[in-house]
């Protein structure tokens, strides 16, 4: 075995490790239910998988150019406008396999061995890992749930250094479910006007999903005259019910553009062509669905919330947007020594959830709760009898 230094920084994702372990497990014939991925259940939109019918029955299954066809660009820039407030032109879009993808090429062609990346924690498992494999270094911005797991201005100036190439972004978050308010982010774009070095990658990958009553908010619509160091992630993935399609949209300055593409042509190449088709059918057609699934998610996410605060030995608060909730089991620890052996504890009793030590927190778990009614009210009478 010969395992590349760059490799050897990162560790495996501890979400798709559960979500792989509960697999196995109802395989094998055991009833789990699985609450570690984050997977709408809702089925993919009629009118998107028309459209890749339609693609594959007219013969489009060659290569496209590299950073995604220009239908989908001009669908994505239609999309940044209308529903995250960006104008953006075609040529400062690329459309990849999935966000994640993108945030992956992102930091491959800009950070160098000792460049630090601000992180807001609990963070997506993600996250370090990509930097760390771009030979980055990751400095947590910790924030807690008596906060609503978001941080202020002076926080994110207290972690600005020298070295400090990029700030990460996500709102609404995963594992929080926090959304920053226009007015953090105001005061975030305000200490970075002092800090031009630094870029920021906004990945708004939830933004559909919001339980605020009010509009999404995102830094490069607020503060236009940081757009040129800003790259916003977006995609299908979550809005749409379309994860296997595998498709991801980014937008920010032609010159990052330009130089995620040029690693995209030796990485993967072009996104599939007929997953192209579909999400352009995502992005242009009819988004009142929306606002069901939306209402949906907010009913499922006042079912767990509530059922998790009455067992005793875990809280969690509402989360303002996405479609998880971060469980505290601190009470729960001396019996179990980690959330971790917590975390198994409970896939032994039938639900898989993911432990906090996975993001970046401790004591305590994450639960999805894109899953039906049902079986979120039968996976929390499961935690509350494993636990008591």
């Amino acid at each position: 075995m010969h395992i590349s230094i760059a490799l050897s920084r990162i560790a495996p994702s501890q979400t798709t490790a559960m979500t792989d372990r509960a697999t196995q497990l109802r395989e094998a014939g055991r009833d789990i239910i699985s609450l570690s991925v984050g997977e709408p259940d809702f089925a993919t939109p009629p009118h998107v998988l028309e459209a890749a019918k339609a693609a594959l029955d007219s013969g489009e299954t060659r290569y496209t150019p590299v950073g995604g066809t220009s239908r989908l660009k001009q669908a994505a820039a239609l999309h940044f406008g209308r529903d995250l407030g960006i104008a953006v032109s075609p040529s400062q879009v690329t459309v990849s396999a999935g966000g994640k993808q993108a945030i992956f090429h992102a930091m491959a062609a800009t950070v160098s061995e000792g460049d630090e990346v601000i992180v807001p924690s609990p963070w997506w498992v993600s996250y370090p890992e990509i930097v760390r494999f771009a030979g980055g270094k990751v400095v947590p911005l910790r924030t807690h749930a008596k906060d609503s797991y978001r941080f202020t201005p002076a926080d994110l100036e207290a972690q600005i250094g020298p070295r400090t190439l990029w700030l990460m972004l996500n709102s609404p978050g995963n594992p929080t479910g926090a959304c920053l308010p226009a007015e953090t982010l105001l005061g975030i774009g305000e200490v970075l006007r002092h800090h031009p070095r630094v870029m920021i990658l906004s990945d708004d990958i939830y933004a559909p999903i919001n339980y605020t009553g009010g509009a999404h908010a995102t830094l490069a619509n607020l503060c236009p005259d940081l757009a040129d160091r800003i790259l916003t992630i977006s995609g299908v993935s979550k809005s749409h019910a379309m994860t296997g399609f595998r498709i991801g949209v980014a937008a920010g300055p032609e010159w990052l553009i330009t130089a995620m593409e040029r690693l995209q042509s030796h990485s993967s190449g072009n996104p599939c062509s007929i997953s192209q088709a579909a999400a352009v059918a995502a992005f242009e057609g009819p988004q009142e669905f929306l606002v069901d699934w939306c209402e949906r998610f907010r009913a499922r996410r006042d079912l767990v919330v509530s059922s998790i605060n009455a067992i005793p030995g875990l809280s969690t608060p509402s989360p303002d947007g996405a479609f998880y909730c971060m469980v505290d089991a601190t009470p729960l620890m001396e019996r179990f020594e980690d959330d971790t052996k917590l975390a198994l504890h409970l896939l032994d009793h039938g639900v898989a959830v993911v432990p906090a030590s996975a993001f970046c927190g401790r004591d305590g778990f994450r639960i999805s709760f894109a899953a039906d009614e049902a079986r979120l009210v039968e996976a929390c009478r499961r935690i509350a009898g494993a636990v008591a």
